[in-house]
């Protein structure tokens, strides 16, 4: 389980990783809100706790507002010592889903973290199982895809790419996001790979369609729905 640290305090920070790694977690640490939400836009987290006083410009609440306006819904767990009712109220309606107050103990932190992390597996699972983007529809049951009402058949992969993008509707997406969540690497493995990939999907997607749906960013990745 991928878990993405936010705190500036030095030791704060080790001792969070730490404990996590003992947890068998995978630990990513950002020092800045910068940094922070920078990965946290970049990569896909399990959970994150995200300290909310933090040295630059923005604080914590500041960057699980722009996540959760980008529709991130990875779950937060916000640490603050800040205890005051009216403190833990703002940080939960600022779209954090659990807030615990420093000093802490770990047990706690680890077991909020568990529940976070079931609870946004259950409602995940509650979900839908399908995908509708203008005429585009994907049944993530069965794997049928439809356009304007024409099945269009896709390779695994092709249909993995395509449930990435979709699932990411109108968010620009990276070369990296791709190669971890599609492709399994955590390297850049050098190739065409994925714009192979993205041509072929284009062509089975938007060929004979007056609005494409799959966009090319330049310099950035790649975009998928209406607005391009």
């Amino acid at each position: 389980m991928r878990i993405l640290v936010i705190e500036d305090e030095t030791d704060m920070a080790r001792y969070l990783c730490e404990g996590l790694r003992q947890a068998d977690f995978e630990v990513h640490h950002a020092s800045d809100a910068a940094s922070g939400l920078r990965q946290a836009q970049e990569y896909k987290w399990d959970a994150m706790i995200v300290d909310r006083m933090l040295p630059d410009d923005q604080d914590g609440l500041s960057i699980i507002r722009t996540l959760r306006n980008q529709q991130n819904k990875t779950p937060v767990l916000v640490l603050s010592a800040l205890a005051s009712l009216d403190e833990r109220v703002k940080g939960l309606r600022e779209g954090g889903d659990d807030y615990l107050t420093k000093p802490f103990a770990f047990p706690e932190l680890l077991a909020r973290l568990d529940a976070l992390t079931r609870r946004y597996a259950n409602s995940a699972a509650e979900v839908s199982r399908s995908i509708k983007i203008a005429d585009l529809s994907i049944d993530l049951s069965t794997r049928r895809v439809e356009r304007a009402g024409q099945v269009i058949n896709l390779q695994p992969r092709e249909f993995r790419l395509l449930e990435y993008l979709a699932r990411n509707q109108n968010q620009v997406v990276t070369r990296t996001m791709l190669l971890e969540s599609v492709w399994d690497f955590h390297f850049d493995p050098g190739t065409n790979v994925i714009d192979v990939q993205i041509s072929r999907l284009r062509t089975k997607i938007d060929k004979g369609h007056s609005t494409p749906l799959l966009h090319t960013v330049r310099g950035a990745g790649y975009k998928f729905g209406i607005d391009g």
